[in-house]
């Protein structure tokens, strides 16, 4: 597990806002599709199947999975596809804890929790 600094993640967060962009799209993108993908599937299981823009439903469950797999290469966890929630694993007195970020805040991360408080346990930094 990579652990930052609150600098080095202030610094990396242009970049990462740019990634969870990109995943929020996809995300997006996956989800309004998702039952009409399982129609399909279910179709396809009874010999038949088929779906209306299936290429365009692959290509974006495949951006999915590279634009993850960025944030995962930098050490950044993402915890909410849609919310665009990030952590940044970080030591704070001794122990490893979670700075926290989501789109649509500052340019700085604000937050930070436990590994067990999750979201609903932000304290300011």
């Amino acid at each position: 597990m990579k652990l930052f600094t609150v600098e080095e993640a202030n610094a990396l967060l242009p970049t990462v806002r740019g990634v969870v962009g990109r995943i929020q799209r996809a995300y997006a993108r996956v989800s309004a599709a998702q039952e009409q993908a399982r129609l399909a599937a279910a179709g396809a299981a009874l010999g038949g199947g088929g779906m209306e823009g299936g290429s365009d439903y692959v290509l974006s469950l495949s951006e999915l999975a590279e634009t993850s797999g960025e944030l995962e290469e930098l050490g950044v966890q993402l915890k909410d596809y849609a919310r665009g929630l990030i952590d940044f694993p970080t030591l704070r007195e001794g122990r490893v804890v979670l700075l926290c970020w989501q789109m649509g805040e500052g340019d700085e991360l604000e937050w930070w929790h436990d590994l067990e408080a999750g979201f609903a346990g932000r304290q300011p930094l």
